[in-house]
């Protein structure tokens, strides 16, 4: 019986959520069609199936589960689906709520877990017939760890819950609407009512959101997880400095409204600071590489990342080879990739190796801020808004130019402040005399 684990479609994936299924439980399946779309911790991808048979899921839509884990199976001529965590309810001794040390969590994307004894007042569990499992001492029922944590957090008793995930599975949306469900009304009232005209309590804290409200649990997403875990692992083991200057941009923006007028699709502002940065990374080794293991890594392609704001997340497609490809190219790729990126359809390829990164936030009005390097890489460069500025001119006098913040965060392990300074003054330069980047 073929086993369908969570594939690794990215250099840098741990876990995959099963965004859809593609294949209904139980229909027949060939060799090579897609049966599930997942989301990596980079795009989301879908998988094909590399056995034939009849198909049978494990894992629900909306489980997130660890590169290897078993997510469905292949049937063959007369075999049978086996029981959810291979093994039987029956007979078995009960086990504390949550994961067990030594147990896999994940695997066949559902837990079989033993489920607290329900509160007083709590709706009675259903019998051995119903879909989830009863209630009671060594009662088990069966989850997707999604739904289990999100149990946890939200303080409800899976045992009281119906799931309507495959063989009464309880999953994520089981969990949301019993914890969206009104309590039962109590018994019996436990204190005496407050006397007629007596003082009023002042209003205390609710409970479980320590006065903050109704609190609302929002899961991320695999590319948030990553998004978090690789921006706490920079900020506790990179010793960051930044350099800042400023560029002027006047002539610059002179060159693009010429070439819009020329033709339709101009280069942006931040293509010509990928180009920029390209042709100093060419010229400056340190800042294309990386501190590893006690050792510099320096790259011979100059690949500039640009971070892509989409929906709820950040995405950094690869401009490859940067300083040998005109601006006008960039531009090209660019709008191509940022496309991509919010429309769900970004590659993997697409996404790895950048040896450098730009971070714009110029077209949201943001003059200056500071970004936080991406490890594996010596230096992001932060750009704000060109802003038109009173400057002293050659004879003395004030005439207004336009101005753009340039802030550069570097990995202190590979850069020294000479380094990163003769960096971003090569790129201030080059965005000072715009023609160098048409070459």
């Amino acid at each position: 019986m073929p086993e369908i684990t969570m594939p690794r479609l990215s250099d840098s994936m741990e876990e995959g959520t099963i965004l859809r299924w593609l294949v209904a439980d139980g229909a027949a399946v060939a060799r090579g069609d897609e049966i599930a779309e997942i989301e990596t911790d980079k795009a989301n991808m879908t998988y094909e199936a590399d056995a034939a048979g009849v198909f049978h899921h494990v894992a629900a839509e909306g489980d997130a589960l660890p590169v290897g884990a078993v997510i469905a199976h292949v049937l063959g001529d007369g075999e049978k689906a086996p029981a959810a965590g291979g093994s039987s309810d029956s007979g078995s001794t009960a086990a504390p709520a949550g994961p067990v040390a030594g147990e896999d969590d994940s695997a066949g994307g559902a837990a079989d877990i033993a489920s607290p004894a329900p509160p007083a007042g709590s709706a009675a569990a259903p019998d051995d017939s119903a879909p989830a499992a009863p209630a009671g001492d060594g009662a088990r029922v069966k989850a997707s760890p999604v739904a289990r944590r999100l149990a946890r957090e939200l303080g409800v008793d899976l045992a009281s819950i119906v799931g309507s995930g495959p063989s009464g599975r309880i999953v994520k949306a089981d969990v949301e609407a019993a914890s969206a469900a009104p309590a039962p009304a109590p018994a019996s009232q436990t204190s005496p009512p407050q006397a007629a005209g007596g003082p009023v309590p002042p209003p205390g804290p609710v409970a479980g959101g320590a006065g903050k409200g109704e609190v609302t649990v929002v899961e991320l997403t695999s590319t948030q997880k990553t998004i978090a875990r690789r921006m706490a692992e920079s900020k506790a083991t990179v010793p960051d400095f930044q350099v800042r200057t400023e560029a002027d941009v006047t002539d610059l923006l002179a060159l693009r409204k010429q070439m819009k007028a020329a033709q339709e699709s101009a280069p942006s502002v931040n293509d010509f600071v990928v180009k920029a940065c390209g042709l100093a990374l060419r010229e400056h080794p340190r800042a294309n590489g990386a501190y590893r293991d006690g050792a510099f890594e320096l790259y011979a392609r100059a690949n500039v990342g640009v971070a892509v704001a989409a929906e709820g997340t950040l995405i950094v497609p690869t401009i490859f080879d940067a300083d040998a490809q005109p601006v006008t190219a960039i531009a090209q790729t660019t709008r191509a990739l940022a496309a991509r990126v919010r429309e769900g359809k970004v590659l993997p390829p697409e996404l790895s190796g950048g040896t450098f990164t730009v971070s714009n936030l110029g077209m949201f009005g943001v003059t200056s801020f500071t970004a936080v390097v991406n490890p594996g890489q010596a230096a992001i460069l932060a750009v704000g808004a060109a802003v038109e500025r009173p400057t002293v001119a050659a004879d003395g006098s004030l005439v207004p130019r336009a101005l753009m913040d340039l802030s550069l965060s570097c990995d202190h392990r590979i850069l020294y402040g000479a380094d990163a300074a003769q960096f971003l003054a090569r790129v201030r330069e080059l965005l000072q005399t715009p023609f160098a980047l048409l070459a």
